[in-house]
């Protein structure tokens, strides 16, 4: 089993960036894709980007391509996503996902595990 947990988030004014982390414990990282995922109120969790477990692939929703990259550091047992030109829409609580030999799938029931997720409040 592997424990996330999620830092970064915070306020900052449209046009700003943020970056998160995605911190794991438990069992060897390397092996594992992670997904973001946010949720805001009164909306359904979307994919937000993912990286495979080799770190090869990586894959954005639309709304987010071109403004954010996500990266690992199997050393640190952390992944990242880098968030620039953040949007009001992109305000939404942030959650990071795990699931063993992934490919960076955009479906949140392929994914096991769960942090608890960070908030990002974008102003405009």
């Amino acid at each position: 089993q592997v424990q996330l947990v999620e830092s970064g988030g915070g306020l900052v004014q449209a046009g700003g960036s943020l970056r998160l982390s995605c911190a794991a414990s438990g069992r060897t990282f390397s092996n594992y894709a992670v997904a973001w995922f946010r949720q805001a109120p009164g909306k359904e969790r979307e994919f937000v980007a993912s990286i495979s477990w080799s770190g090869k692939g990586t894959y954005y929703a639309d709304s987010v391509k071109g403004r954010f990259t996500i990266s690992r550091d199997n050393g640190k047992n952390t992944v990242y996503l880098q968030m620039n030109s953040l949007q009001p829409e992109d305000t939404a609580v942030y959650s990071c996902a795990a699931t063993r030999y992934g490919l960076g799938s955009n479906t949140g029931g392929d994914y096991p595990y769960w942090g608890q997720g960070t908030q990002v409040t974008v102003s405009s």
